[in-house]
Formats: C-alpha cells, sequence, structure tokens
C-alpha cells in the first residue's frame, strides 16, 4: 500500500504521490525544496527493475557506477567504463516513463577536465536519454558542472564520501568530521551551486553538517548516510531490497529479504527438477 501525506494527496505536483504522468524535472524537485517535500531517490541499472520502481512512484532514478560493486562483480566503482554507464543508463529510460533518469559518469570520464567531462555527459544524453548526469567532487569539479549546465545537461553533484575515490581514502570514511573538514565540506556545497547543480549528493557526512548544509543551499540535498534533515534520501536498490549478502553500511535500511526470497525460489526450481516435478504435464506441449 502507497502511504502519503495529506498534503500529497491534495497536490498533483508532489514528487511522490502526486498524479502527474509526465517525466519529472529538475525544475521539479527545485519546487519540492521551495514546498519542503521529501523525495526518494533509488538505484536501478535495467529496465525491468526500473519499471518496478517507476510504477512504485519513484520520482528519481540514479544509474549509479554503484552497478560496478553490485552488478558487475568489481571490488569499486572504479574499473566501471563509459560503455557500461551507456548501455544501462539506456536500459534504465526504456523501462521508465515518469522517473527523472540521472546517469553516472564513471572514474575517468571527467576528471581531464570540463571539454572531456561535456564530451561523456552528451554521450550519456544522446545515446542513453538521460534527463541528467552526477559528478563527484566540490570545488575540484566545479568548472566540469559550469560547462555541462551552459551546454544544457543537468548535473547532480556529489560530495562528502566520493566512491570513486577509494584508493585515496583507503577506505570509505565519514567525512566531514572536525572543524577544517566541515568547512571544505560546506565550501564544496556552494561551489557545486554556484557551478548550477540541481541538487547535490551528501553521502557519510555527519548528521549535524548534513543539516547545516542542507539549511545553507538553496538547490535539494540528496543524503546517504547524511541523516534525516536532508531534503531526499537515496539507497542503492539492491541494499534497500536485501539482495546483498554480507555486511551492509550502517546507514542501510533493508526493506525486503530479496536474496533470502530468490535463493528460495532457484532451490525450489533446482528441487522440482530434480524429483521430476518439472515439467509437469501443464508445462507441456503436445
Amino acid at each position: 500500500m502507497t502511504h502519503v501525506s495529506p498534503a500529497q494527496k491534495q497536490s498533483p505536483k508532489a514528487l511522490y504521490g502526486g498524479t502527474s504522468s509526465r517525466r519529472v524535472t529538475v525544475r521539479d524537485l527545485a519546487a519540492a525544496k521551495e514546498r519542503g517535500e521529501k523525495w526518494p531517490m533509488l538505484t536501478a541499472y535495467d529496465a525491468m527493475t526500473a519499471s518496478v520502481f517507476d510504477e512504485a512512484g519513484i520520482p528519481v532514478m540514479l544509474v549509479g557506477d554503484s552497478m560496478g560493486n553490485c552488478h558487475l562483480g568489481y571490488e569499486s566503482t572504479v574499473p566501471v567504463t563509459m560503455d557500461e554507464i551507456a548501455l544501462l543508463s539506456a536500459a534504465v529510460v526504456r523501462g521508465t516513463k515518469r522517473a527523472l533518469v540521472v546517469g553516472d559518469l564513471p572514474f575517468g570520464s571527467y576528471q581531464e577536465g570540463p571539454v572531456q567531462a561535456l564530451r561523456n555527459a552528451t554521450r550519456l544524453v544522446k545515446e542513453a536519454g538521460v534527463g541528467a548526469v552526477k559528478l563527484e567532487g566540490g570545488e575540484r569539479s566545479a568548472h566540469q558542472i559550469d560547462l555541462l549546465v551552459q551546454s544544457g545537461i543537468p548535473v547532480m553533484a556529489h560530495i562528502g564520501l566520493t566512491p570513486q575515490s577509494v584508493n585515496a581514502y583507503g577506505g570509505y570514511p565519514v567525512q566531514g568530521r572536525g572543524e577544517e573538514a566541515a568547512q571544505q565540506l560546506l565550501r564544496d556545497a556552494k561551489a557545486v551551486q554556484d557551478a548550477g547543480a540541481f541538487g547535490v549528493v551528501l553521502e557519510l557526512v555527519p548528521a549535524e553538517l548534513a543539516a547545516e548544509v542542507t539549511r545553507s543551499l538553496h538547490i535539494p540535498t540528496i543524503g546517504i548516510g547524511a541523516g534525516a534533515e536532508c531534503d531526499a534520501q537515496v539507497l542503492v536498490w539492491t541494499d534497500m531490497a536485501g539482495m546483498t549478502g554480507g555486511r551492509v553500511p550502517r546507514f542501510v535500511k533493508s526493506y525486503a529479504r530479496m536474496r533470502e526470497v530468490l535463493g528460495d525460489a532457484a532451490r525450489a526450481f533446482a528441487e522440482d527438477v530434480v524429483g521430476g516435478a518439472y515439467p509437469a504435464e501443464e508445462h507441456s506441449f503436445h
């Protein structure tokens, strides 16, 4: 059952629970910030999963380079290529009708500078049909964001813990702890806003600092491990649905046990085949 607030029920413009069937745009996200409306974002990497989330009313989907960890078998997001992002972004676009689809720019696709960033972002817009792109970095990525926005490509920024820098971090530590680090994160947030980003992901940031960033910006913040005061929240869908094996980050809440469900289904199928129960007469042709 879908649960929405009374205000959302009265507003056809609500990002989640509204009645509009057209594609969500970055202007809708800006309007939601003005209304104080919170909204959800999930990752998606294929047309079928994306269609399920679209039917569930998820207004924004990120084709994240997290595909490296949860779909492509890599140990981090670093090896993900533009070809892989473009292929799966196109699938997600085909599987959706309403959601704003945001394609990630993978490691090595924008760090050389604005011209490289524009070339690869243009590819995602033209070939995959995404409505926006996302890239990591605050002040260091401001020039890339500026050129993309001036060229007509909406940009979602990503600061705090930036997973593409895992080798530099030596892991996935919380960012923004301590006065100097907090001030740098605030500068990064202002820099991406000033460069024209329509929103910014805050990953692994102390909740109090994320709340301060959210109050100080006129663009929406999207939290992941950044507390409850962000304008939106995002999770990797395999974490959200309980598909991920082993340990998951502290900030993850699993809303289903899909790994267990899928495993049970596979074992039941295997037992039917081995025992001769499948295919039965109703599954056969004559």
